[in-house]
């Protein structure tokens, strides 16, 4: 086979294992504000913009350490103590890591803070124009040509 290969745009959606699809749904409306885009007995998605989280249900999960995702929100400064009080380990530290009860690890990062971007049609859509860039993350996005 010849020719370019094809490059990475970025993520549609990831599928987390729970075991009960309304607990995870209650699970994560104690710590996020969401819109849920569909719903099945087996599987539900919780809308992201232009991505989504697609829960599914699995008879058993396991710890995923050091297997994790990247969760971007608008504000972190809350997440570490709404999780706790969700039910969710939530070790201390640098980052904010969540377990969910079925395991799954979810590192959550404050959009300002990183490169990733949205555009400003889905941030509009999504009702957050007003989100910002740190200095740090606007040289990172500067560097690659991406400002």
């Amino acid at each position: 086979m010849t020719g370019p290969k094809p490059r990475l745009v970025g993520m549609n959606h990831i599928a987390l294992e729970v075991g009960d699809i309304d607990e995870a749904l209650v699970f994560w409306g104690a710590i996020f504000e969401f819109e849920l885009r569909g719903k099945s007995e087996t599987a539900a998605f919780i809308d992201m913009g232009d991505q989504f989280i697609a829960l599914m249900k699995a008879e058993k999960s396991t710890r995923d350490d050091p297997r994790h995702f990247g969760l971007v929100v608008d504000d972190r400064s809350r997440v570490r103590d709404l999780a706790r009080a969700a039910g969710a380990d939530v070790p201390d530290g640098r980052f904010v890591d969540i377990y969910d009860p079925w395991g799954n690890m979810i590192q959550v990062i404050e959009y300002g803070d990183i490169q990733f971007s949205k555009t400003d049609g889905v941030l509009r859509g999504m009702g957050m124009t007003d989100l910002q860039k740190t200095e740090a993350a606007q040289k990172e996005l500067a560097d690659k040509g991406m400002l």
